[in-house]
């Protein structure tokens, strides 16, 4: 989820990311009760959880804690996620197997030269809440203390039966490119052998005047951060097609053209495609030596 700040005309420095729901609420109480509140409603479409009582605990499960995780965008946006606190989570009881794949940095350097030499257009889509979009496997259950601020539903204490991913379980990320990737799939991508967080597909379409072309597009999974190249964005192209279905079975956002992904900014330049990370010198440079 990372961390950063942005420049806060009161104090003319960078205000740095809450550590904690006492220090968020200081900082701007209104902003982050309702950046927190929209997550909590993220959860309660998604039915991640069963409020129970804490007698419907199995004898001898472990409570985990719903930690708040705070972020500001780089837009000014307040972002908060709720997470479960993965390390207490205990191997061949709350998961079994974790192992997810996360696009390499090579990668994204390879896609933004193939952007630059065939002239794709380059744009960012991000699926909201994406790990509550997956789905656990059966009898995979995790029981978690209340997310703090909220300990209570109508006065009566609860536990949280955990029946969905949430950001921070061992299985999460898994469980997440295990829903989404053979959606890609039978879709009709083909997935790269070199980085397996890589979809392309080739096709021939006709434009709107009934002429025949050859398109492509390219797509790279960052977690819940898609990287799409596509030689055409047209009504009658690859990527309409592929943005319709997308928007249809996830929930989506298109963030326009890229400009910036795993901390790489990114600009079109003429014939060129650049790269830069003046934010991340920044920040090391602002926490190890001033």
């Amino acid at each position: 989820f990372g961390s950063s700040g942005v420049d806060d005309p009161a104090d003319g420095g960078a205000l740095p990311d809450p550590r904690s729901r006492a220090e968020a609420l200081s900082q701007d109480h209104d902003g982050w009760t309702e950046s927190m509140k929209k997550e909590l409603d993220n959860h309660e479409e998604n039915g991640s959880w069963e409020r129970v009582a804490p007698d419907a605990v199995p004898r001898g499960r472990r409570l985990v804690k719903l930690v708040w995780v705070y972020k500001r965008k780089r837009d000014g946006k307040l972002k908060s996620r709720l997470c479960v606190q993965g390390c207490i989570q205990v191997p061949g009881v709350d998961y079994d197997q974790t192992w997810c794949g996360t696009m390499r940095a090579s990668t994204l350097r390879l896609l933004s030269a193939a952007a630059a030499q065939l002239n794709l257009h380059m744009r960012r889509w991000d699926f909201t809440a994406a790990y509550l979009q997956g789905k656990l496997l059966d009898g995979e259950v995790t029981y978690c203390y209340p997310p703090p601020g909220s300990e209570t539903t109508h006065g009566d204490p609860y536990v949280c039966k955990v029946v969905k991913p949430v950001y921070g379980m061992a299985q999460a990320g898994r469980r997440w490119q295990r829903s989404i990737f053979p959606w890609f799939l039978e879709h009709g991508f083909h997935q790269s052998y070199a980085d397996s967080c890589v979809f392309y597909k080739h096709g021939v379409t006709q434009d709107a005047s009934g002429n025949s072309r050859a398109e492509v597009i390219m797509v790279g999974c960052y977690v819940d951060d898609l990287y799409v190249l596509s030689s055409h964005t047209d009504d009658q192209s690859l990527y309409a097609s592929f943005t319709r279905d997308m928007t249809k079975r996830w929930n989506v956002e298109d963030e326009g053209e890229i400009a910036d992904l795993l901390n790489v900014e990114i600009t079109r330049e003429g014939d060129h495609v650049v790269l830069r990370q003046r934010g991340y010198i920044d920040k090391m440079v602002s926490t190890y030596l001033s």
